[in-house]
């Protein structure tokens, strides 16, 4: 007697065997469904931001634990960690002289963790990392970010390189994850903690992309001039978008995996 599927894993084996423009639109109908569900449960939608960068928080948080209890930094990239480092110091720098706020005391503590990470990998664990897995060149996207921000930046009053600098870390967020997803590609094996960390990224960007289209639906256009004038708010808009749909396959393989019970999540060809 056939033992019949559970509704989640039924619906998995549907997904997974629809063509690539299927699964495309149905990522698109579930990320507006998400945001329609925010919208109503969510009243301060600057709360998401919030959560966002919490999110990133508990993220590292996991990488610490991995690294105190398993003593090794296998499956991590330390080149990720080291973009991070880049964008949140930088975003920090802008804080302090344009706005400072909630975001900048989780900024500080999400760049104290990063270092620590960076430190650890580098140093004490350094037997273990995976420097040939880890080949992505970092400056395939830092030149590209910093060119990106001295021809497309913020039309505000404040000094032009406070201007340049805060484009740049927004461009920079955007694609500090690339590293790390080559390290899961070179591998296709990926272990819980470094799958949680990279979850948990996947839901930060969500988050924060939800804060700014949610906003820009609430104040019905009027925070993309206040933003500034040009391209700068829609690539602000593109840039969170960006972010969210490089982690979105992953994400689907780890809920997936996480619903099958697989303490291990292992990677098909072409996922990220």
């Amino acid at each position: 007697m056939r033992v019949p599927q559970r509704p989640i894993h039924a619906v998995s084996t549907w997904v997974r065997r629809q063509p690539p423009k299927v699964k495309a639109f149905l990522g698109v109908v579930t990320g507006m469904a998400a945001l329609v569900f925010l919208r109503f449960i969510v009243h301060d939608h600057d709360n998401l931001f919030v959560a966002a960068e919490a999110v990133h928080s508990i993220g590292i948080s996991v990488l610490i634990y991995k690294l105190m209890k398993e003593k090794t930094c296998a499956g991590l990239s330390l080149k990720s960690q080291e973009l991070t480092a880049i964008f949140l110091a930088v975003r920090l720098y802008c804080s302090f002289v344009m706005e400072y706020d909630i975001h900048t005391l989780l900024d500080s503590a999400t760049l104290g963790t990063t270092l620590w990470v960076i430190y650890m990998i580098r140093f004490n664990l350094k037997s273990s990392y995976m420097e040939d897995k880890d080949n992505f060149a970092i400056y395939y996207v830092v030149v590209p970010c910093a060119l990106l921000a001295l021809a497309i930046h913020p039309s505000t009053s404040h000094h032009i390189l406070n201007r340049f600098c805060w484009s740049f870390c927004v461009y920079l967020e955007a694609v500090s994850v690339l590293p790390q997803l080559r390290v899961m590609q070179n591998t296709k094996i990926v272990e819980p903690f470094t799958a949680h960390y990279v979850f948990a990224l996947g839901v930060a960007r969500f988050l924060s992309c939800a804060h700014w289209v949610l906003q820009v639906l609430d104040t019905r256009g009027r925070l993309l001039t206040a933003l500034g004038y040009g391209l700068w708010p829609s690539m602000v808009l593109l840039s969170e978008i960006v972010q969210t749909f490089i982690l979105a396959d992953f994400c689907y393989y780890y809920v997936k995996s996480l619903v099958g019970g697989q303490l291990v999540l292992r990677l098909p060809s072409g996922v990220v």
